[in-house]
């Protein structure tokens, strides 16, 4: 159970109300909502620091399947089992296959620009909006892919169509957050998404998470990628 206060362990504390905070890390001023039991707070800057790297692994990448992708970044060292460090990831690994795939898309420009916007959606919105930053990211990869714009017409509809769809897959799983499951339920919608809207083919193969020692959280049996170790 290692996966809550990323400094010292403790369990999260969400206060319903924001107020003025210090992140331990940078010691930086912040309005947030939520520290550990023993008051410690890490900003989202710093809860995502090392995201960038995705970016170099994704252009080395020639898979054709997100989930593929998106594990070899939940490997790296700055990836948390939480955070919002996913709301780049689920994005970028769509990109990157959907590109292997056949996709137009230019990864030199798309990649680093769906790390930008996926690291302005805070951490917490899958309780605090009712938006899952990973939901929120296949609407990204539909942004970057047909040149959406708030000013475009179907590119508009597209790229909030697809969010839709993530979010409803997302939400019928209820909760509490467990930004792996939904990482990998937002994946196989934008897989789905691409194929029905773009037809591009990307392969996606069903995920098999062992995590569930890093997330008190989780939901074991209930979760439609529960795969306990050695099993």
């Amino acid at each position: 159970m290692s996966e809550e206060c990323l400094v010292c362990g403790a369990p999260l504390v969400y206060a319903g109300q924001a107020h003025r905070m210090e992140c331990v890390i940078c010691h930086r001023s912040f309005v947030a909502d939520v520290c550990c039991e023993n008051g410690h707070y890490v900003c989202d800057e710093c809860h995502t620091n090392g995201v960038d790297s995705i970016v170099g692994l994704c252009l080395k990448s020639e898979s054709t399947n997100p989930v593929e992708i998106l594990e070899r970044m939940m490997q790296l060292p700055f990836c948390h089992m939480h955070g919002p460090e996913h709301h780049a990831m689920v994005g970028a690994a769509l990109l990157t296959a959907y590109s292997n795939a056949g996709g137009e898309v230019d990864l030199l420009q798309t990649l680093p620009e769906m790390v930008r916007r996926g690291r302005q959606v805070p951490g917490g919105v899958c309780g605090n909006w009712g938006a899952c930053g990973a939901g929120v990211s296949v609407g990204i990869f539909v942004a970057l892919v047909t040149h959406s714009t708030p000013l475009a017409a179907e590119p508009w509809r597209l790229s909030n169509e697809a969010t839709a769809q993530a979010l409803s897959a997302i939400s019928q799983h209820g909760g509490p957050r467990c930004c792996k499951r939904d990482s990998y339920l937002a994946l196989k919608e934008g897989v789905d998404f691409a194929r029905k809207k773009f037809g591009i083919e990307m392969d996606f193969t069903h995920p098999q998470c062992s995590r569930y020692k890093q997330n008190n959280q989780c939901l074991l049996n209930q979760c439609p990628f529960f795969h306990p170790a050695g099993q």
